[in-house]
Formats: C-alpha cells, structure tokens, sequence
C-alpha cells in the first residue's frame, strides 16, 4: 500500500490510500488507528505533504563505502548517528531554502525507513516488523557549516533541510537492490543501489533502539551513495527510488 498525506483546498489534512482512481481519503492516521471513507481525490487535485511528520529524523552517516571515500574518510565500525530536528522535514514540491549562513549547500540522496510502532531495544531479526514502510528521503547539508563546527547539528539542522515523500510503501524491500538517483536540473548526480549500504535497514533499527527509543512515524536517513553536491538558488533536486517513486524539490534562496 502507498500511504500519503494531503492538504485538501480547504486545508484540511488527511491520510490517505493509493488507488487505481485516486487516493481515497481515511479517518484517523496509519499510527495508531485509521478507517477508509468514501472521498476519494483526483491524482490532480491531490496535494501532498511530508508521508509523516515524525518527533525525530536520526540519519546515518558514511553508510555508503564509496561516499566515505569520496569525503577521505573510513568507513565506520558502527553506525555513526545524528538528528535531524522534526522542523525540517518538507514535503513533495515545497521549496528547499538556502540559508544565509552557509555558502555551500549538498543534496544527499538518502532511502528513509518509517517506523509504525514504538521501537525500543529491538533485536535484529524482529526488526522489520517495527517498519511501517519506507519512501524517499534527502539529507540536504550546509557543507561549510558542518565541517567549521566539527559537528553536524546545525549544518544538517535548518528548516526545509529534510524532504520526504511522495508516499510511504509498505510493501517495499530494499534488499532487493533498487536504485536510488539523484538529479539537479536534469543532470545525473547520484546513482547507487541499497544494497551498497554498509549497515542494513535491519541493523540500524537494532542499533538506534539500543539507544533512544523510537516513536511511530519516527524516521531513520539511512546514507547516501556517493555524487554529494552543491545546490543553488533557482535548481529542480529530484530524488527517485525504484518502488518508491520520484521526490521533486525546487531549491530557493
């Protein structure tokens, strides 16, 4: 099932279902409890925002052996762990906002498992059933900033710095080995396949349980192949994964 989250012209927001016809409309969220109605949107009509809006994104640093490398760094033992505020998560179409702070911004293409109930100390064989789904996902990082901190918060941290959608796929295995791309204006920038991760979607849960618990709705940036690089005032990021569907973000200043 493809799991969405819509704004409706009188602003109401809703969840909703992917249908052959449209997405029809439910009561309630995936989270804790929800039931179908009898609205069923037009595809066009549709608008769509951020699949969840979770109380915390922990992303997953040099995930991919061939990202570290491109950053002269090793690959690490374990996974190394930060937080992305709930503030930046965006959805499908909303606008990218370069800060003033920073004078160079990345895309980081990035796999994004959705967690569907509460997450503490999971073991990794169990893990998958904590998963409601996963969907497409961006890191976007002041580059500059994160390296004169010599630590992650704020240059992973500002608002719009993490898309997310166009919706959540339950049905989805990654280790299946799907491509994951990333395009700015046109362009081929990233390309990889999830099975390159270094750390599993099975193992981070595992690890990151082990040490804060996870919340439904909570969402785990699981690293990005290698290709990181600059965004700028006016660009079209597209983040696509196969099964999963094709995030389009404008970038602004």
């Amino acid at each position: 099932m493809k799991i969405v989250r819509t704004r409706s012209q009188s602003d109401d927001i809703s969840y909703g279902g992917v249908e052959p016809e449209g997405i029809r409309l439910y009561r309630g969220s995936p989270f804790v409890a929800w039931e179908p109605t009898e609205a069923v949107i037009p595809f066009d009509e549709a608008r769509l925002l951020s699949p969840t809006i979770p109380t915390k994104v922990v992303a997953i640093g040099r995930n991919y052996a061939a990202h570290a490398t491109e950053h002269e760094v090793e690959v690490p033992d374990e996974p190394i762990m930060f937080i992305k505020p709930s503030t930046s998560v965006i959805g499908p179409a909303a606008a990218i906002r370069i800060p003033p702070h920073s004078q160079r911004v990345e895309h980081e293409a990035e796999l994004a498992i959705v967690i569907g109930r509460v997450a503490r100390n999971v073991a990794v064989e169990e893990a998958a059933s904590y998963v409601l789904g996963y969907t497409v996902g961006q890191d976007v990082t002041a580059r500059d900033l994160q390296r004169r901190d010599g630590q992650w918060t704020r240059g992973k941290g500002f608002d719009t710095f993490c898309p997310l959608g166009p919706a959540i796929e339950t049905e989805f295995d990654p280790k299946e080995g799907q491509r994951i791309t990333c395009r700015v204006n046109d362009e081929m920038r990233q390309e990889g396949v999830l099975t390159d991760m270094v750390f599993g979607p099975a193992e981070l849960i595992a690890f990151i349980s082990g040490v804060m618990t996870l919340l439904p709705g909570d969402v785990i940036l699981t690293g990005t192949p290698e290709g990181v690089g600059p965004l700028n005032d006016g660009d079209l990021l597209e983040t696509e994964i196969e099964g999963l569907g094709l995030l389009r973000n404008p970038v602004s200043t």
